[in-house]
C-alpha cells in the first residue's frame, strides 16, 4: 500500500482503485490503530482511531480532498505535504 503522507506519527496510505472498493478511502496508520476515511464526506468508515488522531487526519484531508480524489481516480500516488 502506497504511503502518501506521514505526520505527527500518522501515516496515510492508499490502495490502487483496483485492488480497492468504492467509496472512495484512504487509510490512516498511528501506532496499532487503523482507520479507514471516505475521501468525499471525510468520516472514518472504519476503524480505532482514537479521536485525536481522527481530528488530524480529517484537518489533513482537507487540505488535500481533492488530490486525493484524483489519485483515487486517476490510480496515480503522489506523495503530499504532511499537516503543518
Amino acid at each position: 500500500m502506497p504511503e502518501i503522507s506521514r505526520f505527527y506519527g500518522i501515516i496515510i496510505k492508499m490502495f490502487f482503485k483496483p485492488k480497492e472498493h468504492e467509496p472512495s478511502h484512504i487509510h490512516a496508520l498511528y501506532g496499532e490503530y487503523l482507520g479507514e476515511f471516505n475521501i468525499r464526506t471525510l468520516e472514518m468508515l472504519q476503524g480505532d482511531l482514537p479521536q485525536k488522531a481522527q481530528d488530524l487526519v480529517i484537518e489533513w484531508m482537507k487540505e488535500h480532498q481533492s488530490e486525493l480524489q484524483e489519485m483515487w481516480d486517476s490510480q496515480k500516488i503522489k506523495k503530499l505535504p504532511p499537516l503543518k
